[in-house]
């Protein structure tokens, strides 16, 4: 087989030169039909070594027995019930190979993205551990938003994965922005649409804000898949080598680490994307005047120790509300309880859990109040038995001798012996 400089060569003769094949033979020293093979052939030659077949031809009925199964069964598992014990290299790759014609084909569209259309929204749980206070650690979910035409990127850390914590997440991050896109992209996060369907607090957001929440299909981690693999940038250039003190030393961190994010180059958008903010913004929403209902809200009556619980932790309330229906706001910074519209207990909000948040003002009141009650009891008690003291009207107590008649039981009694004495 001549060499590809060879067959380039014989085709420039021919065709430039106008050399017949006779010539060509005498000027490069090449069979002549060789000459003829390589001007037939449109391509370069390549080797090409016969096929000797390979150890997996043996067991292709019995992998095809198993994809028929289960389509979407793993190699490894597929090696194990057919007793494969060669190399799983080739096995791999003949699975691979054979696998659509049981799976389907699932073919993805290039999405073109729109200036203001749509915002992917996720949550990403990095593995380092954020002191929360009393001694302990935990690991915190953060809110990512990625605007989908420029790129750009925001983040914060939030205190759980309730709906009121998460939806007041989005609110800070979208009024960051200054503007909402006309549609926020979410999987099937338990608090937003857990079940294919938005809950209320997530829909009651997207109607305030004049949005759309649109939810991902199940176990389609592509349809954002722009956020996701902006949670693995995150991983590989935000947390490596970074200490957090607490959830506020997180956000600062992670608020002065976000500007040079948002000043990268994209390849996909041959720019960075700073540089496309403002199309973006042009295309958004503006924010509503009022701002939506957010955070942990809820009513419950105070209990005679005078603690609510928030998010797995007790904050107390002033006790002069015990017996009565209190209202509780939570947000990620702070929880205020209140009755009839006047607050009865302020507390800066605890993200560690199982908690007592005490107001030492509440326990002093609580004090003063005990020794009242005291008070009040020990005075009635002994009103109370003061009044069994004083002297009973004759008036309200019956004669017994009365039973006697009404029962019928006056009889007349026997006559006294008379004494000798007497006689």
């Amino acid at each position: 087989m001549i060499s590809v400089e060879d067959w380039a060569e014989i085709r420039r003769l021919h065709r430039a030169e106008g050399l017949s094949i006779k010539a060509i033979v005498r000027r490069t020293g090449v069979a002549r039909n060789t000459v003829r093979a390589a001007l037939r052939s449109e391509e370069p030659p390549k080797y090409r070594r016969a096929s000797r077949g390979s150890l997996v031809d043996a067991v292709e009925p019995q992998i095809r027995q198993q994809l028929m199964l289960d389509a979407r069964m793993p190699a490894t598992v597929i090696a194990e019930r057919i007793g494969w014990t060669n190399s799983m290299t080739i096995l791999k790759d003949r699975v691979r190979q054979i696998r659509p014609d049981y799976a389907g084909i699932d073919p993805a569209d290039r999405i073109v993205r729109v200036p203001g259309e749509s915002a992917q929204m996720d949550l990403w749980f990095p593995a380092t551990r954020i002191p929360t206070g009393y001694g302990q650690t935990a690991i915190l979910p953060v809110l990512v938003m990625t605007l989908t035409f420029s790129k750009f990127l925001s983040a914060m850390m939030i205190p759980s994965r309730q709906a009121g914590d998460i939806l007041a997440g989005m609110w800070e991050l979208i009024a960051g922005v200054g503007k909402v896109s006309k549609t926020l992209v979410w999987d099937r996060e338990s608090a937003i649409g857990g079940r294919g369907k938005l809950t209320d607090p997530a829909a009651m957001f997207a109607g305030t804000l004049g949005t759309r929440i649109v939810l991902a299909p199940p176990r389609d981690p592509e349809f954002k898949g722009m956020t996701e693999r902006n949670n693995g940038y995150f991983e590989t250039s935000f947390l490596p080598g970074r200490e957090f003190a607490s959830p506020t030393d997180f956000n600062e961190q992670v608020g002065l680490w976000l500007p040079k994010a948002n000043r990268r180059t994209v390849r996909s958008l041959h720019g960075r994307p700073v540089d496309f903010l403002e199309q973006d913004l042009a295309a958004m929403t503006g924010l509503p005047p009022a701002p939506p209902t957010v955070g942990l809200t809820g009513r419950v009556r105070l209990a005679r120790d005078y603690y609510v619980r928030v998010a797995g932790n007790d904050y107390s309330a002033h006790p002069s509300a015990i017996g009565r229906y209190v209202d509780f706001a939570a947000s990620m910074d702070e929880v205020v309880i209140s009755c009839q519209g006047q607050a009865i207990g302020v507390h800066t909000r605890c993200w560690d859990s199982a908690r007592t948040i005490t107001d030492p003002e509440h326990v002093a009141a609580a004090k003063v109040l005990r020794r009242e009650y005291a008070r009040t009891q020990r005075a009635r008690y002994e009103a109370a038995q003061r009044g069994r003291l004083l002297p009973v009207d004759p008036t309200l107590v019956r004669d017994p001798g009365s039973y006697d008649s009404l029962f019928g039981t006056d009889f007349d009694p026997a006559p006294a012996p008379v004494s000798e004495a007497s006689a």
